[in-house]
């Protein structure tokens, strides 16, 4: 027995409504598991600049003793951790988005350029250099630059992932509609290029 044209177009249809459902859930489905990986990478980027922040207090409390004459360069690292912090929270609360980024990647260059000129002129102070916490506040920031760039790294590379997923077909015709907005990378400023020299050899 032949169906009637009038079913077979609305099988057809049928089918057609079933299949574009299939793609939407799939595409949101992937789109959100993406989504979910750069934010748990930001969350790693997060861990590590609060650790860093919160070392800077306890490495300008062992330097300002030696160093009562650079009260502008001790200030300068306040006030550049404080920008930092502020920048990190505003990430934090909504990570990808640019301005958000762009703001804490620029607040970072300043508080690394702040942290290179403070090294640099504690070289001038021998006792500082040999000063034991002062070695450690050098490790441990060392160690923190590293994992800073690891989870830079891996964040930057999920949110190209996601991007790219975004804007591949047929993903880009509904990823806005169904808000999945372009995500920013995490890109420090220009002071960056130059990592704070902790070596105190």
């Amino acid at each position: 027995m032949t169906m009637s044209p009038l079913l077979t177009g609305l099988a057809i249809v049928a089918g057609l409504v079933v299949i574009l459902a299939l793609v939407l859930i799939s595409t949101y489905n992937g789109l959100v598991v993406l989504r979910q990986k750069f934010k748990n990478a930001f969350a790693q980027i997060d861990v590590q600049l609060k650790r860093r922040h919160d070392l800077i207090p306890n490495l300008l409390e062992c330097v300002k003793g030696y160093m009562a004459h650079e009260k502008n360069t001790l200030e300068a690292v306040i006030k550049a951790r404080n920008t930092a912090i502020t920048a990190n929270q505003a990430a934090t609360a909504n990570p990808g988005d640019p301005e958000a980024m762009k703001k804490l990647g620029a607040a970072e260059g300043q508080l690394n350029g702040a942290l290179s000129r403070l090294l640099m002129v504690s070289e001038a102070y021998p006792d500082l250099k040999a000063n034991q916490n002062m070695m450690q506040f050098q490790g441990e920031l060392t160690d923190t630059e590293n994992r800073i760039t690891l989870a830079r790294q891996t964040y930057n590379d999920t949110v190209t992932a996601y991007n790219t997923q975004r804007e591949t077909f047929p993903t880009v015709l509904f990823a806005s509609v169904l808000g999945f907005l372009s995500a920013s990378l995490f890109e420090i400023g220009e002071t960056e290029r130059e990592a704070p020299k902790v070596s105190f050899s």
